[in-house]
């Protein structure tokens, strides 16, 4: 057609016009390419749906836009505030690997000092006390055997009762910890399928590009349309410029269906033209003629094409509208982590206290189980001087009876002589002697006994 070069598909083939004849049969040929031409208008209809199609997929450009931004926004929010709950998660491993840490250093030293008195226990354990310190016929008994256990079996069991609840707590804060860790991991999950689905999708069906297209092809078909347009102009110029030919189309249209009524278009007064123009016009339309049907089966197929296009723009479209539907849930599934936050700080703050309050009892009754080996080892030291001691006493009390033994002999010496001395006066002066002159005349001397006397208990 004119202004436009299109593939040769004829519709109807008939011999030249140029140079023809004003008969009826010409007069038939331009009616069938009227007829031809008038049936291709029905492709208006495919152009309307096209520009239906590219008023809709602007539409659908502007609301993808705004649904890219808006998910852009609000992933990028949630990117954001992921990395504050992560730093707060990391905190709170942090503050439980630092008491998991100061727990085992803990019972470490806890360990250390309660070996430490187990040794000392063993050392009493091994110590028997000697048979001359206890009663004859008592059975054989170690240091240990005299010590009152109570206090310490109270104090372990005070130590493991601080255990118990500083474990308690840290399993507290683990649980709390991996449940934190999965809320995020959840959201992270949440907004790693939307990235990667919206992503793709964008690849594969990027709708300003769809748009583009779309609008193209729109284009070439209402390009298309007018070339139909003005060969169906020529159609009715060349019938009216033909003699008679307005009166034997009339006639022929008749016969018609109402569908393809032409009178309309044959309407009015034969118009004159000279035989240049004529012949000219005669030309092109009976190549535009041919390419007729070509031309309208174009414009179906951009239209199938922009159907196909269509049909891709709105998946994508969907597909971003699902995707911001699953970043607005991730968005409040990150809210409701949030409101979780509150907790999960309050956990990690709780630990601390309690891991405080219990490393204070732990650091205590290590004092006290350093001060009762302390005592312990006093025991045994005390032990040891005690042997000393009664070795001490036992010397003592030899050397003093040794003394003892030696003065009573040579009191007895004494005693043997003051006896002879006053035997001999009484032979020799005793015949002299009143008996009554002195009371102590006729006594014997004075003999002397030595006595222990124990302080703990009545004289012997």
């Amino acid at each position: 057609m004119s202004a436009s070069s299109l593939p040769a598909i004829s519709v109807a083939q008939s011999p030249s016009l140029s140079g023809l004849e004003e008969t009826p049969s010409h007069v038939e040929t331009l009616v069938e390419y009227l007829l031809a031409s008038k049936r291709s208008l029905s492709s208006i209809y495919h152009v309307s749906r096209a520009n239906e199609i590219v008023t809709v997929a602007r539409h659908a450009l502007e609301e993808s836009l705004v649904l890219q931004s808006k998910g852009r926004f609000i992933k990028q929010g949630i990117v954001s505030q992921l990395a504050i709950l992560n730093d707060v998660k990391q905190g709170a491993e942090t503050v439980a690997k630092e008491g998991h840490r100061e727990f085992k250093a803990t019972l470490v030293d806890l360990d250390n000092a309660e070996a430490r008195l187990q040794l000392t226990l063993n050392a009493l354990r091994s110590t028997v006390v000697k048979a001359s310190l206890r009663p004859k016929g008592e059975q054989k008994k170690s240091l240990h055997d005299f010590l009152e256990e109570g206090g310490r079996e109270n104090l372990m069991a005070e130590v493991r009762e601080s255990i118990d609840q500083t474990q308690e707590a840290q399993q507290e804060l683990d649980q709390a910890i991996l449940a934190f860790d999965e809320d995020i991991g959840s959201v992270q999950s949440s907004l790693a399928s939307t990235i990667t689905s919206s992503t793709h999708d964008a690849f594969e069906y990027p709708i300003p590009s769809l748009v583009r297209s779309l609008e193209s092809h729109a284009k070439e078909m209402a390009d298309l349309l007018e070339s139909l347009v003005r060969h169906f102009d020529l159609c009715v110029t060349a019938i009216k410029s033909t003699e008679g030919g307005g009166v034997t189309a009339r006639r022929i249209a008749q016969d018609l269906p109402a569908a393809f009524a032409i009178e309309d278009q044959l309407g009015g007064a034969d118009e004159s033209i000279d035989e240049k123009e004529r012949q000219d016009m005669m030309q092109v339309l009976e190549k535009d003629a041919a390419d007729v049907e070509e031309v309208v089966l174009e414009i179906r197929e951009r239209l199938a094409e922009m159907e196909v296009q269509f049909d891709l723009m709105n998946g994508h479209l969907n597909a971003l509208m699902e995707s911001y539907v699953d970043t607005s849930n991730t968005f409040q599934m990150l809210e409701d982590v949030g409101s979780k936050l509150d907790g999960y700080i309050a956990h990690s703050r709780e630990f601390v206290e309690r891991w405080d309050i219990q490393r204070m009892k732990i650091e205590t009754h290590m004092e006290e189980l350093d001060s009762l080996r302390e005592f312990y080892e006093g025991y045994v030291q005390a032990y040891d001087r005690l042997l000393v001691e009664v070795a001490r006493r036992k010397d003592i009390q030899n050397r003093m009876e040794t003394i003892l033994q030696e003065a009573m002999a040579k009191v007895d010496l004494l005693f043997e002589e003051d006896l002879s001395e006053r035997e001999t006066f009484k032979q020799a002066q005793g015949s002299f002697l009143p008996a009554d002159i002195w009371p102590g005349l006729k006594l014997s001397p004075l003999r002397y006994t030595v006595t222990t006397v124990n302080h703990n208990s009545a004289a012997k």
